[in-house]
């Protein structure tokens, strides 16, 4: 059983940057895929990255060209670089992996592995 923990989170200014990371207790070279979705109240979940083994990886519109998402395997961390952060991306971020799935199973929120959640907020 693999456990993945979210740290990184905090209270950033509209325009700064943070970078979320995720570590699990086993290795992530097994997984597929692997992922980063974020909850904010009142709104629907988003998944906003993905990264296989493959090294592919792929953004939800609305965070392209300022997220950035890496895997170093060697550490069994994700990571999330987030720049340009602005108030709507205010949410708690969850980190997701599967090992016998896709990145489509990631889009339907089918995964094996979620860890606890980490608070962004962006705000003046």
């Amino acid at each position: 059983q693999v456990q993945l923990v979210e740290s990184g989170g905090g209270l950033v200014k509209p325009g700064g940057s943070l970078r979320l990371s995720c570590a699990a207790s086993g290795s992530i070279f097994s997984m597929n895929a692997m992922g980063w979705y974020r909850q904010a109240p009142g709104k629907q979940r988003e998944l906003v990255a993905t990264s296989t083994n493959g090294d592919s990886t792929a953004y939800a519109d609305s965070v392209r060209g300022r997220f950035t998402i890496s895997r170093d395997n060697a550490k069994n961390t994700l990571f999330l670089q987030m720049s340009s952060l602005k108030p709507e991306d205010t949410a708690v971020y969850y980190c997701i992996g599967t090992v016998g799935g896709t990145v489509e199973s990631l889009g339907q929120y089918e995964y094996d592995y979620r860890g606890q959640g980490t608070q962004v907020t962006v705000s003046s």
